[in-house]
């Protein structure tokens, strides 16, 4: 059996503002956007691949407009894992990608928490070898 998780969904406001965000501050790729009539289907993804991808997903009702930025009630929902954190670092903030702390030196990883366009949280982390 050979499964993996493929994609998890980020509900968005917009799909043209999520993917500039995505693609211009993470430097993610559009991998693709397929126009089917009522919606998109939207895919971002990291560009050396190899991982799960986004489904940008456009709210479409009030309940979904209400999770906009708050998917996970507050935690930290997505992990951003990276080969040289201080490189990546520099290049989100460079970006104007909010960080909510300084980097630290955590057992597991170099880590720090970010927000994405809408407020969800993000840890960007350098796991250890």
């Amino acid at each position: 059996m050979n499964r993996r998780i493929a994609l998890v969904t980020v509900v968005v406001a917009d799909y043209d503002e999520a993917i500039a965000w995505y693609t211009g501050k993470l430097g993610f790729q559009l991998l693709q956007d397929v126009d089917q009539g009522h919606k998109r289907w939207v895919v971002v993804g990291p560009a050396e691949g190899g991982g799960a991808a986004l489904l940008l997903a456009r709210a479409s009702d009030e309940a979904q407009r209400s999770r906009i930025g708050n998917q996970t009630g507050g935690r930290v929902g997505f992990f951003l894992h990276t080969d040289d954190f201080h490189r990546d670092h520099a290049a989100m903030l460079a970006a104007g990608v909010q960080f909510l702390e300084a980097p630290r030196e955590e057992p597991y990883a170099t880590v720090a928490v970010f927000r994405d366009l809408y407020g969800n949280t993000w840890d960007l982390l350098e796991p250890r070898r």
